[in-house]
C-alpha cells in the first residue's frame, strides 16, 4: 500500500468514527423518545420520572450502558477537535522523523484519556441521579444547580488553568517539539499527554450536559462546534473569554428568573 493510500485510508476512517458515532447518539436519543434538543416525548417523560432505585433494570441507573453512552459522545464531540493537532503531528511525518503509526497512538492515546474522563463522569451522573439532583434523563432538577453549572462553567473560561491548557490544545506543534518521541507507543505517550490538557480545558463543557440533558443533541453540536472553534489557530484565542461571559450571563438569567418568578 502506497503512503497516499495509507494516509487517505487512515482520514477516512477517523472520519467515519466520527460519523457513526453522531448517527449512534442520534440513534439513542430516537430510541429514548427524545427530539433534536434533549425535549422527551409520553415515553420519555415516563422515563424521565422513574426512581433509579427501583427493582427492573434501567440502562441510565447502570455503569456499563451509562458509561457506553458517554464514551461515545466523547467520540462525537471530541473527535473533531483533535483535527489540527493530527495535522501538526503530519507535518512532523514530512519534515521530522514522525510515522503513521505514530498518528495512530496520538489518536489512541488522546482517545484513552477521554475514555477515562466518560468513567469519572459516569460515576458523577450516578452520584446526581442517585442523589435527586438529576433525572433519568440527565436534566437538573434544580435551577440552582443548572445555573450554578453555567456560571461556573463561564468562570473557569478566565481562569489560569483553563489558559494553561487552551494554550496547548491551541497550538499542539509546541507541544510535539517539546516532548517528542517516535514510533506508536511515543505517540500514545504524547497522545496521553494532549487529552490530559483537553480534558483540562474542555470538560466544563461536558458538565454542562447536566443542564439540559446529556442527549441533547443541541448541547452537544452546539459545545462541539465551539470547541472545534476555540482550537483554530486563527481565533481560537479571541472566542474563549465571551464565551465565558455568555455562559455567566445565561446562568445569572436563570437563577435571576427563578428567584423572581419561582418555579
Amino acid at each position: 500500500m502506497s503512503r497516499a493510500m495509507l494516509r487517505s485510508g487512515l482520514w477516512l476512517g477517523f472520519y467515519a468514527a466520527i460519523l457513526w458515532a453522531w448517527w449512534t447518539m442520534f440513534s439513542m436519543s430516537r430510541d429514548m423518545d427524545l427530539d433534536w434538543i434533549g425535549r422527551p416525548g409520553p415515553m420519555g417523560e415516563a422515563m424521565r420520572v422513574m426512581d433509579p432505585r427501583m427493582d427492573m433494570y434501567m440502562p441510565m441507573a447502570e455503569f456499563g450502558p451509562l458509561f457506553w453512552m458517554w464514551a461515545i459522545m466523547m467520540a462525537a464531540m471530541m473527535l473533531p477537535t483533535l483535527v489540527p493537532t493530527l495535522r501538526s503531528y503530519e507535518d512532523l511525518i514530512r519534515s521530522a522523523n514522525g510515522s503513521r503509526a505514530g498518528w495512530i497512538g496520538v489518536l489512541s492515546g488522546y482517545f484513552l484519556v477521554w475514555a477515562g474522563f466518560a468513567a469519572l463522569i459516569t460515576e458523577l451522573q450516578l452520584a446526581l441521579l442517585f442523589g435527586g439532583a438529576i433525572d433519568m434523563l440527565g436534566i437538573a432538577k434544580s435551577p440552582y444547580l443548572a445555573g450554578g453549572l453555567l456560571v461556573s462553567v463561564g468562570g473557569f473560561q478566565f481562569t489560569r488553568l483553563k489558559e494553561t491548557c487552551h494554550g496547548i490544545c491551541h497550538a499542539p506543534m509546541t507541544y510535539f517539539l517539546g516532548h517528542w518521541k517516535t514510533g506508536y507507543i511515543g505517540g500514545v505517550r504524547m497522545g496521553l499527554g494532549l487529552g490530559v490538557f483537553c480534558v483540562g480545558c474542555c470538560w466544563g463543557f461536558m458538565a454542562l450536559g447536566f443542564v439540559g440533558g446529556v442527549m441533547s443533541l443541541l448541547w452537544m453540536g452546539l459545545a462541539t462546534l465551539f470547541m472545534v472553534l476555540e482550537k483554530l489557530p486563527q481565533i481560537g484565542h479571541a472566542v474563549t473569554r465571551p464565551m465565558g461571559f455568555a455562559l455567566i450571563a445565561s446562568g445569572v438569567i436563570l437563577l435571576g428568573h427563578h428567584i423572581v418568578y419561582g418555579g
